[in-house]
């Protein structure tokens, strides 16, 4: 692994925690060069949904690149985008009873939040945005400056206005944190102003996997109302199916100003964004918001499978719940073992287990990889292990894996309360 340490900056992450080199995948499998397998419950961070080098878009894919498909246009129309977008109208947007205009920006999940911040303050003629304790948004600075973990916005090096930051459901415990807010809002010596927008997570991901509640979230959506301002949904790590439903909000019934979509939105792990908005809210210029990349048309052919495969029905869904459901059992098993010390956290197939520390949690997940399983933390101090496997995952797989989490757990804990006594 001499060449990445020769030439490849510092900033590299993920791969400092699973120093392997990874030769091929298959649903939720990775395979090293030397031919040790493992059980992959990280997902690309959310960017597989639908699993490794699925088939199901495999084929459609190669084929688009054999018939000389356009492979990039800008943002001229193509087969593969009206190809898409029909698709995602008749199959996500209509049956759900959304009426949204479609903006494809730059290919990452940042891209698409900097686009939605900008056409709030574009339409609203105000520039505070309310964001969330916890919340993660993206690293670039519009995105940092909303996002509340201060590790992402020391390496901006300069201040960044503009942004208010509230508790999140649960932040305060059983208070009402939205109590709080309203208040703010009513005060005109609270600070707050009259904001844009607010912008929030259904699931925290990077968080800590804090999930609001439906009654918080209908709550926040009428003070968003009464208060003329726009409610922004970030559904980029929560989005594509990760809940159980298309959209982590679905079950909530409401119906965002503005949605971000973007890791699995591709189907294959291909970089694809797009920023919803309602009709009204479609203000910009011609290019206001430009971008070389905002056209991948590779992603709209395994976005449009990944529609027409797992979203022309509710079955997948199903799926997913069900997975999900055996997922809560098995790390609410875990959790009573060490009552006391740890704490299920999250919802659909995004959920995971909070510990004391980050040391804790980081132990864990070494172990894990020792033994066959990619996981990851997050959180404020990287205290909570976090379980993003694809959804396709096989549920022996699935099954497999969470026995080595369990085994890991208590291996960890039994020496922590070794060393303690």
């Amino acid at each position: 692994m001499g060449i990445f340490k020769e030439i490849e900056s510092n900033v590299r992450g993920y791969c400092r925690a699973f120093p392997v080199v990874f030769r091929e995948a298959h649903n939720a499998t990775l395979i090293d060069e030397d031919g040790q397998e493992y059980i992959d419950f990280l997902g690309g961070a959310g960017t597989l949904n639908y699993g490794h080098n699925n088939p199901a878009f495999k084929d459609a894919l190669i084929d688009y690149i054999q018939n000389d498909g356009v492979t990039h246009g800008l943002d001229m129309h193509t087969e593969a985008k009206r190809d898409f977008l029909e698709t995602f109208q008749s199959k996500i947007l209509k049956p759900r009873g959304l009426n949204y205009k479609v903006q494809f920006t730059g290919p990452t999940g940042t891209n698409a939040v900097e686009a939605a911040l900008k056409i709030a303050r574009k339409n609203t003629g105000r520039q505070n945005i309310v964001s969330f304790t916890n919340g993660f948004h993206g690293c670039t600075m519009g995105s940092a400056s909303v996002t509340a973990n201060g590790y992402y916005k020391e390496s901006i090096g300069m201040p960044l206005p503009g942004v208010h930051f509230m508790p999140y459901d649960g932040y305060l415990g059983d208070f009402n944190t939205l109590q709080y807010f309203e208040k703010a809002l009513e005060d005109g010596s609270s600070g707050l102003g009259h904001p844009a927008a607010v912008i929030v997570e259904c699931i925290q991901g990077e968080g800590g996997l804090n999930a609001a509640s439906k009654e918080w979230m209908q709550g926040l959506q009428k003070i968003c109302r009464k208060h003329d301002m726009l409610l922004i949904v970030d559904d980029i790590q929560a989005g594509c199916g990760r809940s159980g439903t298309f959209f982590s909000f679905e079950e909530f019934d409401i119906q965002p100003d503005i949605v971000t979509l973007s890791k699995s939105l591709g189907g294959y792990g291909l970089p694809m964004a797009v920023v919803l908005m309602k009709e009204k809210l479609d203000t910009w210029k011609p290019g206001e918001h430009n971008g070389t990349f905002r056209g991948n048309n590779h992603a709209f052919v395994t976005a449009r499978m990944a529609l027409e495969t797992y979203w022309a029905d509710d079955q997948f869904s199903k799926q997913v719940k069900q997975k999900a459901q055996l997922l809560k059992s098995r790390l609410k098993t875990i959790q009573a073992g060490f009552a006391r010390d740890i704490k299920h956290k999250g919802r659909g197939i995004m959920q995971g287990i909070e510990f004391a520390n980050g040391d804790i949690a980081g132990d864990i997940t070494k172990l894990a990889f020792k033994r066959g399983l990619i996981i990851e933390t997050s959180g404020s101090d990287d205290q909570v292990v976090k379980v993003l496997t694809p959804l396709t995952i096989e549920e022996s797989t699935l099954s497999k894996g969470l026995d080595i989490l369990e085994s890991c757990v208590e291996d960890v804990m039994a020496k922590r309360l070794a060393k303690a006594s």
